[in-house]
């Protein structure tokens, strides 16, 4: 069964490097599809070294969602996880999550960072919140999560290609949890560690995209029917087996 690892990438040069080698050590059938979102900060110049991914650009940041609708539309994969690029999650972790996908029990497994796993101790009011944003989430849903905002979700790929994705930021985390309930997907959650980085680290979420979260539980629960996003336009830098000076090939909306 091959590993899909879609990594969206936004100004992350202090990690992305180690992030790419522990995901090559993780030893699974993979493909790995780095999606920078616009990067400023040296994450680029450091990625077009690299070898063994798929790498495609993004001209100008749209945000996380966008960078995840992009990595999808070029998964060849059975099973598909998201993958952070800031340290938080651990892609030695993956085996725990495909396991009840391997043994034919789930089609979706969310790594829960409340189910006891070893954990950085961080702040408490982001605790709350997402206490409270998966509590509303479960209230629309009718399911019974730990964790909806979870960075670490893993799906089927027939799955994922029967969703209609529309965020662009991190309203993609509520909007793919309604959406695979409302299919009624046999759902997972398995304990993880989580490694969580403050702002002074260069952690991008703020009090905002807490707000803009129950707007999307509201949103994508509520009016579940919504018309396809154009593609974005970006630009495929590097395949595997690419040259080191490839000639990236662009792809325009439409």
């Amino acid at each position: 069964m091959k590993l899909s690892i879609v990594v969206p990438v936004f100004n992350e040069v202090q990690t992305i490097a180690e992030v790419l080698r522990r995901i090559a050590d993780v030893d699974v059938e993979k493909e790995i599809i780095v999606v920078d979102d616009g990067s400023a900060d040296g994450t680029r110049e450091l990625l077009q070294s690299r070898r063994g991914i798929m790498l495609i650009f993004h001209e100008e940041n749209r945000g996380k969602g966008a960078a995840i609708r992009t990595g999808l539309s070029y998964v060849t994969g059975d099973v598909v996880i998201i993958q952070d690029a800031d340290l938080e999650y651990s892609p030695q972790e993956y085996p725990v999550l495909l396991n009840p996908i391997l043994q034919g029990q789930a089609d979706v497994v969310y790594g829960s960072r409340f189910l006891g796993g070893p954990h950085r101790v961080l702040l408490f009011w982001h605790s709350v919140g997402n206490y409270f944003l998966t509590l509303f989430s479960n209230m629309l849903t009718d399911i019974n999560l730990t964790d909806m905002e979870t960075g670490f979700k893993m799906f089927r790929a027939s799955v994922l290609k029967e969703i209609n994705l529309q965020s662009d930021r991190f309203g993609f985390e509520p909007e793919v949890t309604a959406k695979v309930a409302r299919l009624g997907c046999r759902l997972y959650e398995v304990p993880i560690s989580y490694h969580g980085r403050d702002y002074a680290a260069g952690k991008k979420i703020t009090w905002r995209d807490g707000a803009a979260a129950i707007y999307h539980i509201v949103r994508y629960n509520l009016s579940p029917r919504q018309k396809p996003r154009r593609t974005i336009p970006h630009r495929v830098i590097l395949r595997p087996g690419m040259a080191s000076t490839p000639r990236d090939r662009a792809v325009t909306s439409g």
